[in-house]
C-alpha cells in the first residue's frame, strides 16, 4: 500500500509511467525513505515500443478506402507514420506525437506574440448570429459558415474567425484609456470553416487550430505601427522555424479592411497564385493584380515570375470597420470618447505544421523544423542477440546520461526497446518519423575510448562521435 501522504494524481501518474522506465523498480509495499521526491525523480524513459502509434493506423496508406484520400505528400508522410488518422471529411485525430510537436508550435507563437505586448486570451468558439448579422456577415460568409440552432430556435455559428466577438468585448469596457493602448488581444483555439472539398490532409480541412490577434490603437498612424510590427515577428517566427515565407499583397476578402498581406510558403502543391519580383522585394497574389501585367509594379525594372504558395499567415488593416459597428471606444487624451483603429492577424498553426512537413520532407520520410520536432534525439540499441548485444546496456547508459547531462533534452529522447528488430527495420522507421538526430549504438559503442553513430535526418549526414563530441554536438540542439 502506498504511503497515504501521496496525492492521487501522483499515484496515477507514478503507475502509468512505471512501464516507461528501463531501470527495474522495487515492488516493496513499503516506500524506501531515501526515495527523492516525484519532482527531483529522473524522468522516464521513453520507449518506442510504448509510444501510441498503433500499426493498424500507420498502414493506412494500404487501405485503398484511404488511399484516394492521399492528396498531398504531408497528409501521406503523416497517415503512414501514425501521427494523424482521419475521422471524417476534413477532420482528424491528432495522435500524441503530432499534439507534442503542435504544443511546441503553440510555445513559439506565445513567444513572438508576447514579445510584441500580445496578451493570450481564449474566446467561446459558439458565436451568437446576432454579432455577425449586425456586422453583415451572417450572409456573406454563405455555406463556409458552420450555423446551428439551440433548443430555443436561437441562431449561432461555430466562429471560424473572431472579429465580432473580441470587438463586442472592447465595447464592453467602458473605461478604457488610451494609455492602455496599443492593446494586443489573441487566442490559439479549433476554427471551423465547412470546405466544400476538404483536401491535403491538415492544409485544408473543416476542423483546424489557428492563431488570430486582434489590435486596437488610438490612430491610424498607431496602428500601421502595430500592424508592421506582428509582420516582422510573423518573419522572425518562420525564420526560427527554418522556413522561407514570402510576404505577399494580397485581398481583404470577406475580412475587410484597407490593407492586407500573406505569408506563402513556395510549394508546388500551393493553391494559391503568386506574382515575385527577381529585382526588388515586390511580391503580390495574383487576385491583386491585373491578369496581363509582367513588369514589377515597384522597381519598374524587374519581371515578375509566377509561383505557387500555401497560405501559412495573413494580416489585415481594418481601420474602424467592426469597432464603429460595435461601438469599441477608449478615452482619448481630452478624455472624450473615440472610435479604435482595429487590425486582425491570423496564423494557421495545423497549416505551419503540415505544410513545413511538405516543403521540407522527402517522399519516403518527414522532416521536421528542428525546433517543433516531437523528440530531437532517438537512440537505437543493437538487436537482441546480435553480436554487439552487449551494447545494449551501454545504450541504456547513454539515454539517462543524456537526460542528466543535457537538461534541454529531457523529455525529448527515446529509446528503440524493440531489439527483437534489426537496426535495418528500425532505422527505416526512425528516417519516416524524422528524428533529427538518430543515434545507433553498436559494436563502436564497447570499443575504448566508445563511439557512436549519429545520423543528421536534415542534412543528411553521418558521423561517428566519441560521448563527448556527441554531447557537444547536442548541448547545441535549441528546443522549446
Amino acid at each position: 500500500m502506498e504511503p497515504a501522504i501521496y496525492p492521487v494524481w501522483q499515484r496515477v501518474f507514478h503507475r502509468f509511467y512505471r512501464g516507461l522506465t528501463l531501470p527495474k523498480r522495487s515492488h516493496s509495499s513499503c516506500a524506501d525513505p531515501a526515495t527523492p521526491s516525484p519532482s527531483r525523480r529522473s524522468q522516464p524513459t521513453l520507449l518506442v515500443s510504448r509510444l501510441y502509434q498503433p500499426a493498424n493506423l500507420r498502414d493506412v496508406g494500404q487501405d485503398s478506402r484511404l488511399s484516394v484520400e492521399m492528396t498531398c505528400k504531408s497528409q501521406r508522410l503523416m497517415q503512414q507514420a501514425g501521427l494523424i488518422h482521419p475521422s471524417n471529411p476534413g477532420c482528424y485525430y491528432y495522435l500524441p506525437a503530432t499534439v507534442r510537436s503542435m504544443e511546441k508550435l503553440v510555445r513559439v507563437i506565445d513567444q513572438e506574440m508576447q514579445a510584441i505586448g500580445g496578451q493570450k486570451i481564449d474566446m467561446p468558439s459558439l458565436c451568437s448570429a446576432d454579432l455577425w448579422k449586425t456586422s453583415e456577415r451572417w450572409d456573406l460568409m454563405g455555406k463556409e459558415l458552420f450555423r446551428l440552432k439551440d433548443r430555443h430556435d436561437a441562431d449561432y455559428c461555430l466562429g471560424p474567425t473572431h472579429e465580432e466577438v473580441v470587438t463586442t468585448l472592447i465595447a464592453h469596457q467602458a473605461n478604457l484609456s488610451y494609455k492602455q493602448l496599443p492593446l494586443l488581444l489573441y487566442q490559439i483555439t479549433r476554427k471551423f470553416r465547412d470546405e466544400p472539398k476538404p483536401k491535403f490532409g491538415l492544409l485544408r480541412g473543416r476542423e483546424f487550430y489557428m492563431k488570430d490577434m486582434y489590435s486596437f490603437d488610438v490612430s491610424e498612424e498607431a496602428a500601421y505601427q502595430t500592424y508592421e510590427s506582428v509582420c516582422q515577428a510573423y518573419t522572425q517566427l518562420f525564420a526560427r522555424l527554418g522556413l522561407r515565407c514570402v510576404q505577399v499583397q494580397a485581398d481583404t476578402g470577406n475580412i475587410g479592411g484597407k490593407l492586407s498581406h500573406e505569408f506563402q510558403l513556395p510549394a508546388d502543391i500551393g493553391e494559391d497564385r503568386l506574382l515575385v519580383c527577381g529585382s526588388c522585394s515586390f511580391s503580390a497574389n495574383v487576385e491583386t493584380m491585373s491578369s496581363d501585367i509582367s513588369a514589377c509594379p515597384q522597381c519598374k525594372t524587374g519581371t515578375l515570375v509566377e509561383s505557387k504558395g500555401i497560405e501559412v499567415g495573413h494580416t489585415f488593416y481594418l481601420g474602424k470597420k467592426y469597432s464603429h459597428i460595435f461601438k469599441a471606444s477608449f478615452s482619448n487624451a481630452q478624455n472624450k470618447p473615440s472610435i479604435a483603429e482595429m487590425g486582425c492577424f491570423g496564423l494557421g498553426v495545423t497549416r505551419i505544421l503540415a505544410a513545413a512537413i511538405e516543403v521540407m520532407s522527402t517522399e519516403e520520410g518527414i522532416r521536421w523544423p528542428g525546433l517543433i520536432a516531437p523528440y530531437q534525439v532517438c537512440v537505437l540499441p543493437p538487436k537482441k542477440g546480435s553480436k554487439a548485444d552487449e551494447a545494449g546496456v551501454v545504450a541504456e547508459e547513454l539515454v539517462h546520461s543524456l537526460g542528466n547531462t543535457l537538461p534541454h533534452l529531457r523529455g525529448e529522447v527515446v529509446f528503440d526497446d524493440r531489439t527483437q528488430m534489426t537496426i535495418g527495420k528500425r532505422l527505416k522507421d526512425a528516417s519516416r518519423l524524422g528524428y533529427p538526430y538518430v543515434i545507433v549504438v553498436g559494436q563502436g559503442a564497447l570499443e575504448d575510448p566508445p563511439t557512436f553513430e549519429v545520423m543528421c535526418q536534415q542534412t543528411g549526414e553521418t558521423m561517428f562521435l566519441s560521448k563527448d563530441g556527441l554531447l557537444d554536438l547536442l548541448g547545441r540542439v535549441e528546443t522549446v
